[in-house]
């Protein structure tokens, strides 16, 4: 087992994950507050951009391969190297999805 230094950026908080855990149950144990729903790699609450590092996440169904290599689902995701963070950060994907929905909705109420 290896433990590996997970930096979120824009906060003072840095905790070490060990190669075995998901990056949300290291937050519970170290008291971060960490937003996630599901706990399996769906809802996409729990994402963070990758802004320096590694990580595996083959069960992080709810990303795209390309969104998975600068996205992680902190449910699913473990470190592979030393980790920098950005939480609350979402793919593409789901803010285009919240954009047409959005303008989907405004557009319904103008009828």
């Amino acid at each position: 087992m290896t433990e590996y230094t997970v930096e979120f950026v824009g906060t003072d908080e840095t905790i070490e994950v060990a190669d075995t855990e998901t990056i949300l149950s290291a937050c519970f144990e170290e008291g971060i507050a960490q937003e996630y729903s599901c706990r399996v790699g769906m809802c996409l609450a729990c994402s963070a951009e990758i802004v320096e590092g590694e990580v595996t996440q083959p069960a992080a169904r709810g990303l795209s391969d390309e969104e998975a290599e600068r996205y992680a689902l902190t449910c699913m995701a473990r470190p592979q190297s030393d980790l920098k963070l950005d939480r609350g950060k979402y793919p593409p994907s789901i803010e285009d999805d919240a954009a047409t929905a959005a303008g989907d909705g405004a557009a319904a109420d103008d009828d």
